[in-house]
């Protein structure tokens, strides 16, 4: 028989609400403990709630909903009293004196509704996402997860590489055949689209992990072009010294603000250039191992240095950085070099003129950064996504590639038909389809108790 979990759904403290969950087999029996009834399903009863001795404890509003129509799939008890802490520790108290009822563990709500198949396992992750959403935007994209629109493009995906998969296994299974499957093209053709497909839900996907996580942002540059300045006027304090003295800062600074609610980790760092001791060496080597991993680069120029032409610039750090990694040209100072505020592209590459001294074009780079992790005014927005998402994708890709290989080197119809079998796993990861009980303790543990 399946266990009846009982929580506190609403916040530890106290409110004008408080709410009690009951979830499993045994909630009409706390119902009739409790109520002295069971309410009719999904109608919403004004009834006292009863100790073990008839004492009123609360008086309140109590739903039941009968399984399967539930969030969990099981029959649900809500009672809905006030929210004094005291007045619910003993509610809780009480119902937990009902044989076979046991509290609940943080996310246990949730994993019985993706366990019952009420959510898969992205939108229940989106529950989380959604209650620990710091921005209006973050909160939008969670609820476009919640409602499956991240889990409606994977699934499709998966049908396409099943259809694919049986094509393959096809021209595996009947070699004798006239027609050569592997090599009428068909197959690429498709394997190709699947590739493409997953290259678009990839962007997609790292966007939303922005939204999440927050985008790692590095400022980079020589020395004394104002790096140390910009971090401490996004935080919004003196998190970086400053000195006109050039490779003040030798060790990385990390700064973790929000934009409009938006999360964002700038890191300042060592000024690039050729070393003069063992100190800076390694300043400027972890600097370049920080570029690396970022999600954006600003890299900062000083206006009135004219060895640091943009065009030089371009030669001299840009072939130098990461493929793939967008890049802000920063041009500081405009206060001394007597040009305005400004935002313009050149080459494909935002370029912003600005003064960390007096302020100007500082909210032209705040505006680019919200829009950079994917900020709209409007109700417009793209699903939420979580690391290991970006995780699952990134290998199916990697199978993807390895398959197109064996198909079209090797023309080699086991190893391609394994690879995609090998994708349609790891995607399959993503909603729960193909999961680990380990994955789904991580994922649930993470969430509050009485969700």
């Amino acid at each position: 028989m399946k266990e009846t979990i009982v929580a506190q759904a609403t916040p530890i403290g106290r409110g004008g609400i408080g709410i009690l969950r009951v979830s499993g087999p045994l909630a009409t029996k706390v119902a009739l403990e409790i109520l002295g009834k069971c309410p009719k399903p999904r109608i919403a009863d004004y009834l006292p709630f009863k100790d073990s001795d008839g004492t009123i404890l609360d008086q309140g509003i109590a739903l039941f909903f009968k399984a399967p129509n539930s969030f969990t799939g099981e029959d649900i008890l809500e009672l809905q009293g006030h929210g004094g802490q005291i007045v619910l520790d003993l509610l809780l108290k009480r119902i937990l004196q009902v044989k076979g009822l046991r509290l609940a563990k943080p996310g246990e709500f949730s994993e019985q509704a993706f366990l019952n198949d009420k959510l898969d396992l992205t939108q229940a992750e989106a529950i989380a996402d959604l209650i620990d959403a710091t921005s209006e935007q973050a909160a939008r994209s969670a609820l476009k997860s919640l409602q499956g629109e991240f889990s409606k493009k994977i699934n499709l995906l998966v049908d396409d590489i099943i259809y694919l998969r049986t094509y393959v296994e096809a021209s595996i299974d009947f070699p004798d055949e006239e027609i050569d499957f592997l090599a009428d093209g068909k197959i690429e053709t498709k394997l190709r689209n699947i590739i493409n497909q997953l290259n678009d839900i990839k962007k997609e996907a790292k966007q939303g992990s922005i939204l999440k996580e927050g985008m790692k942002v590095v400022i980079a540059g020589r020395p004394n072009a104002g790096k140390s300045s910009l971090l401490n006027v996004l935080a919004g304090r003196e998190a970086a010294i400053v000195t006109d003295i050039a490779g003040t800062t030798r060790d990385i600074l990390r700064e973790h603000i929000h934009i409009d609610g938006m999360p964002l980790h700038i890191i300042d760092t060592a000024g690039l250039r050729d070393a003069t001791d063992e100190v800076e060496r390694i300043g400027i080597t972890r600097a370049w191992n920080e570029i690396e991993q970022a999600d954006r680069i600003l890299l900062m120029l000083d206006t009135t240095d004219t060895s640091q032409d943009l065009e030089q610039v371009r030669s001299e750090f840009l072939t130098k950085l990461p493929k793939g990694i967008p890049v802000t040209i920063i041009r500081n100072k405009v206060d001394l070099s007597g040009e305005t505020e400004a935002k313009f592209e050149d080459n494909n590459m935002t370029i912003i003129n600005l003064s960390t001294k007096t302020g100007q074009g500082i909210n032209l780079l705040r505006g680019h950064l919200k829009t950079s992790m994917g900020y709209q005014s409007s109700s417009e927005g793209g699903f939420l996504a979580r690391r290991r998402h970006l995780e699952a994708l990134e290998k199916a890709d990697k199978h993807l590639q390895s398959g197109l290989i064996q198909l079209m080197e090797y023309k080699a119809g086991e190893l391609l038909a394994e690879e995609l079998r090998l994708v349609q796993n790891h995607l399959s990861e993503i909603t729960g389809k193909f999961t680990s009980d380990d994955l789904l303790g991580n994922i649930f543990s993470s969430f509050c108790i009485g969700k």
